[in-house]
């Protein structure tokens, strides 16, 4: 076990080394750049332009660039952000923990309730509920978030005015558990939608595993011998779904951030996805990095605990 984790830590290295040479690239591939707007204005002159660029290190060429870049994150320093002038570092940290919170709880919820629904479903094939199931699962697939967003906050926030339109608290000061409810108030839509979003591919994948599980000659056998369908999921079924779903949430780990680029910017919620989505408009090079960085090692860290995981699962798997 020692010797495959050492493995992934260098795979894991590796792969963010190459990540950060491409993002780093094509980042400066695209048009204008931080002082385009400054470019363009008559009272700024051309010295003070070239100063500003010489202090945040852009008047160097784009290797040397990358290469003071991957020493200061090598150190876990991702640089000063352009436009508010703050450390990248402390704007991140200041912006993870509501992404986290929201994600995590969406992630939760779609996983519930996507295993849920579709065991049921594989269970009754081919009647109303399954039928009823498909059919919410295509409108979920197909519903666009930021429609579906849209679509909530004009009738429960504008119409019926039961949830609040934007933002994470109330005007008003509230203290304790009060601060609370009126966050957790605030985060319905938005966690509504990132869960109606994401269950509906996953409880059609869910489904059709059962389907195939349930068809087995095991599970034939299993019924001739008048095994419970209670009996039936916990002894056979669960077991064999365990693989595939934990190979889906190791993925779904990337999803903390970049899932919520559309929602924060809809409902005004200042976390990561918003800062992502400030940063890419103002061409905010250290801060775009940053967010890239830590998407990617997600990424790879869903991969490996996906992997240790099903390894602990199915030890035998070492072997092949």
């Amino acid at each position: 076990m020692i010797k495959i984790a050492l493995q992934k830590i260098l795979y894991v290295v590796f792969m963010l080394l190459i990540i950060s040479i491409i993002s780093f690239g094509a980042i400066h591939l695209a048009p204008n750049s931080f002082f385009a707007s400054g470019e363009l204005n008559p009272n700024i002159t051309a010295e003070s332009l070239q100063q500003l660029k010489k202090i945040y290190g852009l008047d160097k060429s784009l290797f040397m660039q990358f290469v003071s870049w991957l020493n200061a994150l090598i150190h876990l320093d991702f640089g000063i952000s352009f436009a508010s002038g703050k450390m990248v570092k402390d704007e991140i940290l200041s912006r993870l923990p509501i992404t986290l919170i929201i994600n995590i709880i969406s992630m939760v919820f779609v996983f519930v309730v996507s295993i849920y629904f579709g065991i049921k479903s594989a269970f009754r094939q081919n009647s109303k509920y399954d039928k009823m199931t498909k059919n919410i699962s295509l409108i979920s697939y197909a519903m666009p978030s930021f429609y579906l967003a849209l679509i909530l906050i004009i009738l429960f926030a504008v119409k019926w005015k039961l949830f609040p339109i934007s933002g994470l608290h109330s005007p008003t000061k509230l203290v304790g558990f009060a601060y609370v409810l009126d966050e957790a108030w605030h985060l319905v839509l938005p966690i509504f939608v990132m869960v109606f979003g994401g269950v509906g591919s996953l409880i059609m994948y869910i489904r059709s595993l059962s389907l195939n599980i349930l068809k087995s000659d095991y599970i034939f056998f299993a019924k001739a011998r008048g095994i419970s369908n209670k009996d039936l999921f916990w002894r056979y079924l669960l077991p064999n779904l365990s693989p595939p779903v934990v190979t889906i949430l190791g993925l779904s780990l990337p999803g903390l951030i970049g899932g919520s680029v559309i929602l924060e910017s809809i409902f005004s919620i200042n976390g990561m996805g918003l800062l992502f989505y400030q940063s890419a408009l103002s061409r905010d090079y250290p801060v775009i990095m940053g967010i890239l960085i830590i998407s990617a090692f997600l990424t790879l860290l869903g991969n490996i605990i996906a992997d240790l995981v099903l390894l602990k699962l199915n030890p035998f798997a070492k072997n092949r």
